[in-house]
This record gives C-alpha cells, structure tokens and sequence, in this order.
C-alpha cells in the first residue's frame, strides 16, 4: 500500500513538499493537498497589485493547473485537525495521514489593532492590496503612514518596501512634494539579521524623505482625529494608513491543541511536531526563522527527505538550517537581495547592493516556482 501524505495548506511549503515527493517517489505516495483557495498568489505580487502595476488575474495561478504522480489537490475548507489520530475533516469529507504536514501559514486579526478596520488600510492581503489600489489614487497631499501593528509578521522587508514603492509612485503623479511617508517598525534598523540591507534601506529613506520611527509598533488608530497611536503612548497624525495587521494561526489550528504562545512548536532540525509523524512548516510554526515563504520552501526541502528517507528505508535526512534568500524592493526599478542563515548560530545576513541584475533574479525566482509548481513556463504576465 502508498503511504499516505495529508498536506494542510498550498503555499511555499506546501506546493514545494508536494512536488518534491512526486518527484521522488511518484506513486509510491498518496500525497493529497488541500487549501480552501482555488489559486496561488506570491506575497511579493500583492505590492505589484496594490501600486497597479499588475491586475489580480495576472498574478493568480489556479490550483486546477498542478497535475503531478500521486499528488491530488483539493479545494476544501479545513474544519478540525486531529493531530493525534492524523485525521482531518474538511467541508469535502474525512483524511486519514500516515503523515501528516501542517502547512496552513498565518491568517490576520484586524480587529486587534482597534480603529485600523474604520479609519485606516492593510496591505498583507490580496483584498487589502486591491483596496489599497483603489484609494491611492485619491491621496494627493497629506501624511502617509507604513506601520506595523504586531510581532512576529511576515516579509520584515515588506514595510520597507511599501514606503519605498509609496515613494515612486506619488512621484510618478507628481504629487510627492505633498506629501509625507513615515514607516514605524519595531525594530531598531529594518532588517536586524542583514545591518547592510539596513544600513542600504536607511540611505534610502534619507535620500527619498521618508521618516523612519524604529523600536515602535502602531497599537490603534483614531479615525475622528486622524493620529496612528503608538506603543509608547505617542501619536502619529496621518491621512493615509497602510498597516501590517497582526498575524494569528488560523482558528481551525488554535482549536486542535497544536499551538502554544500562539504558534506550533518543532524541532528546529527535523520540523517534527510533538505529536508522531505530524510535521508543521512555514510561517504556522514558531521555529525561529522570519515568517516567509522562502523559508517554508526550505522546511519543506527538509520534510519532503525525511519522508523519502523514510519511504526507502535510508539514511535520516540533514537538518534543518534555516537557510534563506530575500529580495527587497528599493524602488527605482531596482531590487536588492540578503542571504541569511538563522540555525547556526546568530544570524548575519550578506547583502547584495540594488541592481536591474537582481530584478531580473526576482523574475527568474517567480517563473521558476511557476514551472515547478504550476508546469507554467514563459514571461511573468505583466497584465
């Protein structure tokens, strides 16, 4: 009999596991995806949505296109997780798992950070970006605020990038003499593991006017007097918000037990869970590297040989170190990149100085996870 792999959740780790064990073992597995989407959008193109540099269907990749040995995708809703039995229940039915990968990712509270639904934007989701798309255009003059609400969130670039992106285009409509960006981060330098991606962010700043207000997070919003309030008490006036809301597992697995101080523990080496042959990647889990995509694709590297070590009866697979490459949009058409590895003792990213090459990276990271996830190759759609 195949064994029998039940994935939770088709993000990085989820696509990259799924298509790693069917590479290896094809029929050998049952390996059966669910996630209650139809289609998959990389984090990066929500910033190209909301700055109407590409419009939604662009940047959807439909789920019906993943047509793999042994891989069946499902699009159901996750109702309960049994983590002991490895039994899942979903709007479609019941799964039983001989292995069991929760890779489901963090889902947003916006109604933790009091008066961001009323009088302010959050940009980390898909209808948040599509929103966002739709009231830029009417912010001419005023204050702008990129701020972040919570820790620990996904993309720690990501702000950065927004205000950066904020700056473009404002002066692409001619209008950025009226107006004022301010990014708050809870950190004191943008990016703590990479002090040159830091130290290149804050250069950037000075050099395009934007404020920078480290070691603070944005706890609410006033909407009647228009002020960001902070952690420390201190106010922020804005007529423009563009919030990172706080991030939370989602609901079905807080109600299964596998959370503790709201995210899943595992061992950093192997991403075992403490319940047998039930494993958690990506930003669901508290393993210690940032919350993003390319590090759920690298847990997943370390799953996927761990159960084709198992299946093979060889030797246990190397473990986990927490390896990593980011991009980072400087603006200007230009994009930086920090490679980081957060296992191995204390991290300390390599940065590498913006360039049109690293664009071209970029391009090259998206198309390449098309082909391999969606068997899509070709351009990325530009509209």
């Amino acid at each position: 009999m195949s064994v029998r792999v039940v994935i939770l959740g088709a993000g990085f780790g989820g696509l990259e596991l799924s298509t790693l064990l069917s590479e290896a073992l094809g029929e050998q597995l049952e390996v059966t995806l669910i996630d209650k989407s139809d289609a998959f959008i990389f984090g990066f193109s929500k910033l190209d949505v909301m700055f109407g540099r590409k419009v939604p269907d662009a940047v959807r990749l439909p789920y019906r296109n993943i047509v793999k040995p042994g891989v069946y995708f499902r699009q159901e809703a996750i109702t309960a997780i049994d983590p002991e039995a490895r039994r899942v229940t979903t709007t479609g039915g019941t799964y039983e798992a001989d292995v069991l990968v929760i890779a489901l990712g963090a889902e947003y509270d916006l109604h933790a950070t009091p008066g961001l639904i009323e009088g302010g934007n959050e940009f980390y989701s898909v209808p948040g970006a599509l929103q966002l798309r739709d009231v830029l255009p009417g912010f001419t003059r005023g204050r702008a605020i990129v701020g972040v609400t919570s820790t620990p969130f996904k993309c720690p670039p990501a702000p950065s990038e927004a205000a950066l992106l904020l700056h473009d285009y404002l002066t692409a409509r001619g209008v950025r003499g009226a107006c004022e960006i301010s990014l708050v981060m809870p950190f004191g330098i943008p990016i703590p593991p990479s002090p040159g991606a830091s130290q290149a962010l804050l250069n950037a700043f000075v050099e395009r006017g934007i404020g920078f207000v480290p070691d603070r997070l944005v706890r609410g919003l006033d909407p009647e007097r228009h002020v960001a309030i902070l952690d420390d008490g201190s106010e922020l006036p804005y007529d423009l918000f563009l919030g990172v809301p706080k991030h939370c597992v989602p609901a079905v697995v807080a109600a299964s037990g596998m959370a503790v101080d709201g995210w899943i523990p595992v061992d950093p080496k192997t991403l075992k869970t403490r319940f047998p042959s039930v494993y958690a990647i990506g930003d669901v889990t508290s393993v210690g590297t940032p919350k993003a995509g390319v590090f759920a694709e690298g847990a997943a590297r370390t799953v996927a040989a761990a159960i084709i070590a198992g299946v093979r009866g060889s030797a246990s697979a190397a473990a986990y170190r927490g390896l990593g490459s980011c991009y980072i949009e400087f603006g200007e058409e230009l994009v930086g990149r920090v490679d980081v590895e957060f296992l191995a003792g204390p991290p300390n990213g390599r940065f590498y100085d913006p360039s049109a090459l690293l664009v071209e990276e970029k391009r090259h990271f998206g198309a390449s996870r098309r082909a391999r996830w969606f068997g899509i190759s070709g351009p990325d759609p530009e509209r």
